[in-house]
């Protein structure tokens, strides 16, 4: 018996943002990837979060979508040449989402630093093997969780 051979990803599309009305799927997207990755954040902060995305976080920044057939299944925020936020759709880790948009961010927006919780080991060593390493820490985030913040920086950016 041959084996099958697994049907091939179609290829990733990043386009820009269509605007406010795409903002829900990309919500959703966000929330996805968080309760898969972020389990230093309690249920009542992602839900903060969540409320703020739409009305504060999502209209700050550039955003970049990426798509698999159609699709969004990442996006990419990036302001004054930072990258703000990458999320990434669980079912769709690992099939170079991630590292399309961080491209594309990098390409089209001139990113040269991303802050990263540290606890977020994953992602972590995602943009250590882009390129990026160490150049500062904070023990709290933003918003002042105790959730430390790595910032990051692209090598041989200034």
């Amino acid at each position: 018996m041959t084996p099958r051979a697994d049907p091939p990803v179609p290829a990733v599309t990043v386009r820009p943002s269509s605007g406010a009305a795409e903002h829900p799927q990309l919500v959703a997207i966000w929330r996805a990837a968080v309760d898969a990755t972020h389990d230093f954040l309690s249920a009542a902060d992602r839900d903060e979060i969540e409320a703020a995305l739409p009305t504060a976080y999502l209209p700050a920044v550039v955003l970049a979508v990426a798509e698999l057939g159609g699709r969004p299944v990442g996006f990419a925020g990036v302001r004054d040449g930072r990258l703000e936020m990458l999320f990434v759709a669980p079912e769709a880790h690992g099939l170079g989402i991630g590292s399309a948009l961080l491209a594309h961010a990098v390409r089209e927006h001139g990113v040269t630093e991303v802050d990263v919780n540290e606890q977020n080991v994953g992602a972590a060593a995602f943009y250590a093997r882009r390129g990026f390493e160490v150049v500062g820490r904070s023990a709290t985030d933003e918003a002042g969780r105790p959730c430390p913040l790595l910032r990051l920086r692209r090598r041989g950016a200034r």
